[in-house]
């Protein structure tokens, strides 16, 4: 069974000499440089990030076509700039997957240096040795800086993982979880501030690296935590106006009822 992408022809040009038209015959389109581009693909990355999430395949497909088009045109800029075409785009990411996949491309001279692949773990190791050999300065150096910090740090452990600086088991590190814990509490008791901002990122450090450990996800998983408090919170102001009333208007104990109500609510549907 063949299980290649079946692309028309005539498709991918097509896109391109849409670009193009666009770029000489459209005001908008015309006036968008890189810069002015950059926060709508950051933003069309989160609604990709939301389709996926939401595993809304219909979602996913128009996201791709939206962020495939923003290749397209940065690479339109690029040629006016003569800096380079959507061909070298191309060419150099089909280039850089052959060359950091010698397990399945072997390069002239054989794979010397480099284990044979068994396992995922395998490939991402031997992809970060690669990526030395290739002029990186430190494993960590591929962590964009403007990662949201979350997603920055499950990357960078994960980039450490790669040369063995890693936990052994989980109880490890939930007792470096711990520690940090005690000394986030230590800080609060003695109100240094700026300790306890250093703790509490610590802290969350630490976490985030339990959820790796627990095969987790831990950007998904807070975000499935802030689906369901909005969805529990936005259903507490329903009954709160049912009954007439403001959430604002109500005591503490009247609103944890409330929201008591809405976490039945939603675990019987």
């Amino acid at each position: 069974m063949n299980d290649s992408v079946k692309i028309h022809p005539g498709s991918f040009s097509r896109l391109v000499e849409v670009m193009d038209e666009l770029r000489l015959k459209c005001p908008w389109d015309r006036k968008q440089t890189i810069q002015t581009l950059r926060q709508m693909t950051i933003e069309e990355t989160y609604e990709l990030g939301d389709a996926i999430i939401e595993k809304d395949w219909k979602g996913i497909k128009e996201e791709l076509g939206d962020l495939l088009l923003h290749i397209v045109f940065y690479s339109r800029i690029a040629t006016e700039q003569q800096a380079f075409t959507i061909e070298e785009v191309i060419t150099g990411i089909i280039d850089k997957l052959i060359k950091r996949h010698p397990h399945i491309y072997p390069p002239e001279g054989g794979m010397a240096g480099l284990k044979t692949v068994q396992t995922e773990d395998d490939v991402k190791q031997n992809w970060e040795q690669l990526k030395l050999k290739e002029g990186k300065k430190s494993v960590l150096s591929g962590v964009p800086k403007s990662l949201p910090a979350l997603v920055k740090a499950m990357r960078l452990q994960e980039k450490a993982k790669q040369v063995g600086f890693e936990w052994e088991t989980p109880d490890q590190v939930w007792e470096k979880v711990e520690e940090e814990s005690a000394e986030l509490k230590e800080a609060v008791q003695i109100a240094d501030a700026e300790r306890i901002n250093e703790e509490f990122g610590d802290l969350l450090f630490s976490l985030i690296n339990y959820a790796r450990f627990l095969k987790v996800d831990a950007e998904a998983a807070l975000e499935h935590t802030n689906k369901k408090f909005i969805s529990r919170f936005t259903r507490m102001e329903e009954l709160a106006t049912e009954k007439k009333t403001a959430l604002a208007e109500l005591s503490l104990a009247e609103m944890d009822a409330l929201w008591n109500r809405a976490k039945e609510e939603a675990r019987n549907r």
